[in-house]
């Protein structure tokens, strides 16, 4: 199956196509390398011995894509392409309404030209309403509480109205929680250029000494002790969860998939992990709330495991040591 991986050189895209690459599949990666390098290629194929195929593409540039459909014949797609931090999206809504919107409507627009009618969608739990209990589900209330979450709501709808009036679509999308770790050869894992976005990058480079310390935004939610709970899961895991989401037998459609592990860990639960983990200290600080972030997210992924055959098995401690070794190695690895 050729199958074209749209933000492939990010940290979920480039996982993923490991695993792809691993399961036999022929892979073409487009990125912007806007928060990615292109060096990722590299140890994709040093992990795997397989080549990938690489166009520096942006999904917001229609005509660069449809040059790319008429070149390559493609199978499906996963999409992954898009802006992805909650605090920037407060800040800075248009960015993440024309990236992640009308560039998925760019691609579905030269894929439904091209007739590519299967796509699997990097949604998210951000998706959900904070009112609701947890663990969540499937069908748990819908309501997201910042541009970002409303930007995967937004491409969700369209995916199931393109579905509904194009029988032979089928759009699997993957609502997963907060992935973490890394590769466990220590090649590939969360390399954000610029200013982190998510919690493990600030906790290794703080463990490194090139942080003072980590900011903890908040100390004053509904929770065992005050900090934000997320479901973290590994992200071999939430990887293999995209290859099983794409083998599915699943009829036409749309089908929506929680991955997570199902347990709940805060903030404080995470550091103190790490350090047993790693056996390095990660001193931090309470600071303000962020806009846009809720008390307590996580996940039922009862139904990827009935349906996909797909469940986590990696866990917190695990989590911990790869997303270490990775920032071991990072120096002696090329990243730019």
């Amino acid at each position: 199956m050729n199958i074209l991986v749209t933000g492939g050189t990010g940290f979920i895209g480039s996982h993923t196509c490991v695993e792809l690459l691993q399961e036999g599949h022929d892979v073409t990666v487009i990125d912007n390398l806007s928060n990615s390098c292109v060096s990722v290629l590299e140890r994709i194929t040093e992990i795997t011995g397989k080549e990938i195929r690489f166009h520096h593409v942006d999904i917001l540039n229609s005509q660069a894509l449809e040059a790319l459909f008429l070149s390559c014949e493609f199978h499906t797609v996963i999409h992954f392409a898009g802006v992805k931090a909650v605090g920037e999206s407060v800040a800075d809504p248009l960015k993440y309404y024309t990236n992640n919107v009308q560039g998925t409507l760019n691609l579905l627009q030269v894929m439904k030209k091209h007739y590519v009618k299967h796509m699997v969608f990097s949604s998210s739990a951000t998706v959900y309403s904070p009112q609701n209990k947890m663990p969540l589900h499937e069908d748990s209330i819908i309501g997201p509480t910042n541009p970002y979450g409303r930007t995967k709501l937004m491409v969700e709808d369209i995916c199931r109205d393109l579905c509904l009036c194009d029988a032979e679509m089928r759009i699997i999308l993957l609502r997963y929680f907060n992935p973490v770790g890394a590769h466990p050869s220590g090649l590939l894992g969360e390399a954000p250029v610029g200013i982190p976005n998510n919690l493990f990058p600030y906790i290794t480079q703080t463990a490194k000494g090139e942080r003072d310390n980590l900011s903890v935004f908040g100390n004053d939610y509904d929770t065992p002790d005050g900090t934000g709970v997320r479901d973290y899961i590994h992200i071999i895991d939430l990887a293999v969860g995209h290859v099983k989401a794409l083998e599915a037998d699943l009829d036409s459609g749309i089908h929506v998939f929680n991955l997570g592990t199902g347990k709940g860990y805060s903030v404080l639960d995470i550091i103190s992990a790490f350090e047993q983990a790693t056996g390095r200290r990660v001193p931090y600080k309470i600071t303000k709330r962020r806009r846009g972030d809720i008390a307590i997210c996580y996940s039922n992924p009862e139904k990827a495991q009935t349906v996909l055959n797909w469940r986590a098995i990696r866990d917190l401690h695990q989590m911990c040591v790869d997303a270490w070794n990775y920032e071991s190695k990072k120096a002696t690895i090329r990243i730019k």
